[in-house]
């Protein structure tokens, strides 16, 4: 597996700040909270998974690459 590149990393930084909102469009894991759950940002790794608290209580991340998400603030 190949990681994002640093100016990858701190695109999805500030796309993805810590409190933004987002909808769930993509995810392949069978614990994967359903397609259309919100959820806040919490932090972006240094392996561009994006951590995420959604309304479902789940905390599972959006992996680079894998997995999409959409901002739905305006922030």
């Amino acid at each position: 597996m190949q990681y994002p590149s640093k100016e990858i990393i701190d695109a999805l930084r500030h796309q993805y700040h810590a409190g933004s909102r987002v909808i769930l469009e993509f995810m392949d894991d069978p614990a994967a909270p359903p397609t259309g759950t919100e959820g806040k940002v919490i932090m972006v790794d240094d392996v561009g998974t994006v951590h995420i608290a959604w309304q479902t209580g789940s905390s599972l991340g959006i992996a680079y690459g894998a997995d999409r998400c959409r901002r739905i603030d305006d922030d």
